[in-house]
């Protein structure tokens, strides 16, 4: 997994992900269909992952 996260990393300079992140009450947030096209997937397919794993997401990191 963290390889995949180095790759990605790489693959984005910084002000690509930076303006991606909307402010919403005070509160960094970046969209789901953002972080889809970052990580190349369907926008339904980034959010049945993060269902079928919410254990290991911390509630202040993911809101539905």
């Amino acid at each position: 997994m963290a390889k995949a996260t180095k790759n990605i990393q790489s693959m984005l300079p910084d002000e690509a992900v930076t303006s991606k992140i909307d402010f919403i009450t005070e509160q960094k947030v970046m969209l789901d269909k953002d972080l889809a096209e970052m990580y190349r997937v369907e926008t339904r397919v980034l959010n049945h992952a993060v269902k079928r794993n919410q254990q290991p997401i911390p509630g202040d990191l993911c809101f539905n």
